[in-house]
């Protein structure tokens, strides 16, 4: 059975919007030899694959291998990460006044921070989320919840609560086990 013009001119002008090139049906293109009756088809081209500004990102990541290994040789180290997170947060903190926009700004930072630490421990196969908070200490509550699906064997978290005069700041990191 074969596509009728309007279907053809529809369907190249839906695939011309989201940036293909199509190729409809092998018979619109005259052929030297034709030993078989031409097929209705459709071939499309993509441009999802242009590179842009991910591609190097993307081949950073390690990719590995299967290890058939269901548990960590090395422990997360609960207590050094404890320290880092302490010894961060005191010398970018101690001395601070909370200021939206600065601790907006530090967050990011003492993250980073903290995350390269805990990465020079170099501890295999874990993966690692650090999050901080950071608010005005003025005479309220607050409560800071987070869920996540883990194994209690291998994978666990370490975290430390900073305060000044005039701010607060928790600190979490998060080491799962990557099978």
């Amino acid at each position: 059975m074969m596509m009728s013009d309007i279907a053809k001119d529809r369907a190249a002008h839906s695939l011309k919007k989201r940036g293909s090139m199509t190729s409809l049906s092998s018979h619109e293109f005259p052929r030297k030899e034709m030993h078989r009756p031409p097929k209705a088809s459709m071939s499309t081209v993509s441009y999802m694959d242009a590179p842009n500004q991910h591609d190097d990102v993307s081949h950073l990541t390690v990719q590995m291998e299967n290890s058939y290994q269901l548990g960590p040789t090395k422990h997360f180290p609960v207590v050094a990460v404890n320290d880092i997170l302490k010894d961060v947060l005191t010398n970018y903190l101690q001395e601070e006044k909370y200021e939206p926009e600065l601790c907006r700004q530090m967050t990011k930072t003492i993250s980073e921070v903290i995350k390269a630490q805990v990465k020079d421990l170099m501890i295999p196969r874990y993966k690692l989320i650090v999050i901080i908070h950071i608010g005005q200490l003025d005479s309220q509550s607050i409560f800071i919840g987070s869920r996540c699906l883990w194994d209690p064997k291998s994978d666990t978290f370490s975290s430390y609560v900073f305060r000044n005069s005039s701010l607060f700041a928790l600190a979490g990191v998060y080491a799962v086990y990557f099978e």
